[in-house]
């Protein structure tokens, strides 16, 4: 068996049979996959539409959620490939064989994300179908993407099962979670938006509201764990946060200026009407972009954006007074403060020590061209957090002259990965960096080495032991991670430095 198809289900008896009549008349030949319903403890007919289907069923006596539905399904699939999808949504025919195409052909992609296509007619629900289309545009973009979701989606299934899965704490966006651990473990991940499921969107104003609220609420829990994707990640536009940003500005100033201005002079009210138009003037790329394709959804989507950027402020500002526990530091990542802390000590400290080197460079630059080799840099790539690539930039040495012994015997050939520290492809501390050949035969315990930033100094001294024996003590420096014990392993370094060990 090739492939498994997936499709977690909670009261979903009036749309899962259009669901399932498009699964079992797809392109892929019949013997090539099976079709697999979780029956989340539903309290309507969705066992018996699955059943009457002739597809394989599963049941949960007590709604466990959808992330825990998929678990259960995958630790009883047969393929090798597990495809997603929801009841609600209806794949087209060569879907199976358009999501999976990817995999077939490089063993090195983990997984794959289609996309959404809609046929409503209310303008809420054009509107979010032009929403993910923005998004589309920025993850075809991008030759790696750190975002699956699993409207449409296949997996390795030996990935899922060596990765624990979805995490089960989490009900809502809990195939964002996933896909952030694996990106921040190095799987390659890949968008095909071919693969195309029509689904039912939110077709109401209030409902929309509502469901961005609660995914600003999940998706700030997932951040707490993976701090370096509220920066970026492949999928949310960057002018999203403005928004919400300018959004929370527009609520802020509003409270002041409104009873100020009624106490004292209306000039107050200069403030959030002047953020109010500086939104409006965010969302004009937007209305842009969708113009040619609904002009009443263009026209309509100042107030849907705002609607968007108020849910999620609320979402994320109710996740941050509610954190859920054992969140953030789980999975072998920095998360949360820690997070914070270890890169404002990296960007200080790598920051001083290039300002000591701008004023040590009449000294330093001599000794560099009279203890190097020519050309005087050496530039490597390495692979860095997530598995991205990166430049190393180290000045080369002549250890035949005394400048050069003089150099490697103070590591001053390491001064310019100061830079690299300092932009955020290094940290002070951390696992060995190594370069692309050495991951691509790490095995998945190993890749969890490649969820935190390697490190200019290896937190195991001297550092020089086989990856075989590093992997562990690395795993247990980052499980056990504190800004406390990154400055003992500082020490010790310039400390074995003085005396001269290596």
């Amino acid at each position: 068996m090739k492939f498994s198809v997936i499709i977690p289900s909670h009261n979903a008896a009036r749309t899962l049979p259009a669901c399932l009549d498009a699964l079992q008349r797809q392109t892929t030949p019949a013997n090539e996959y099976e079709i697999i319903v979780v029956d989340d403890a539903s309290t309507d007919e969705t066992a018996v539409t699955a059943q009457q289907a002739g597809v394989k069923t599963l049941h949960h006596a007590v709604k466990k959620g959808a992330g825990a539905a998929r678990n259960t399904a995958v630790r009883q699939a047969q393929g090798e490939i597990i495809c997603f999808t929801d009841a609600d949504c209806i794949p087209i025919p060569a879907w199976i064989e358009i999501l999976t195409a990817p995999l077939l052909a490089n063993p090195e992609i983990a997984a794959v994300k289609g996309a959404y296509a809609t046929r409503q007619q209310e303008i809420v629900a054009r509107f979010v179908q032009i929403e993910y289309e923005d998004k589309y545009d920025r993850l075809k973009s991008q030759r790696r993407i750190d975002f699956v979701d699993t409207h449409s989606a296949a997996f390795r299934r030996d990935v899922l099962l060596a990765n624990d899965g979805f995490d089960e704490k989490i009900h809502y966006a809990e195939d964002r979670e996933l896909a952030y651990r694996l990106a921040a473990r190095g799987y390659q991940m890949v968008f095909q938006p071919e693969a195309v499921v029509a689904h039912w969107h939110t077709a109401a104003w209030r409902g929309y509201f509502r469901k961005k609220f609660f995914i600003g609420y999940w998706v700030m829990q997932t951040l707490r764990r993976f701090p370096g994707q509220s920066v970026s990640d492949s999928h949310t536009p960057q002018v999203m946060k403005l928004q919400i940003l300018l959004m929370g500005g527009l609520l802020a100033g509003t409270a002041v200026a409104l009873p100020t201005a009624f106490f004292i002079s209306w000039q107050f009210l200069w403030l959030p009407l002047a953020i109010l138009i500086v939104f409006f003037l965010t969302t004009l790329p937007f209305a842009a972009k969708a113009w040619p394709k609904d002009k009443a959804v263009a026209l309509a989507s100042p107030f849907l954006l705002a609607t968007r950027a108020l849910a999620l402020g609320l979402g994320y500002a109710l996740g941050v007074a509610r954190p859920l526990t054992g969140m953030a530091g789980a999975e072998n990542t920095l998360g949360g403060l820690d997070y914070l802390e270890k890169r404002l000590m990296d960007a200080g400290l790598a920051g001083l020590g290039l300002l000591l080197c701008l004023l040590l460079s009449p000294i330093l630059l001599p000794l560099v061209w009279l203890g190097g080799r020519r050309p005087c840099l050496q530039k490597t790539e390495m692979i860095g957090q997530g598995g991205r690539p990166f430049t190393c930039i180290q000045f080369q040495t002549d250890d035949q002259r005394p400048t050069g012994r003089f150099l490697r015997r103070w590591r001053l050939q390491k001064l310019p990965l100061l830079w690299a520290v300092l932009r955020g492809d290094l940290s002070l501390i951390g696992p060995q960096a190594e370069d692309a050949a050495a991951v691509a035969r790490y095995d998945d315990q190993r890749r969890r080495r490649l969820a935190v930033k390697p490190g200019l100094i290896s937190p195991i001294l001297p550092g020089k032991q086989l990856l075989d024996e590093r992997t562990p003590q690395e795993l247990a420096y980052i499980d056990n991670y504190s800004l406390w014990r990154d400055g003992v392993i500082l020490g010790r370094a310039i400390l074995a430095l003085f005396r001269g060990q290596r």
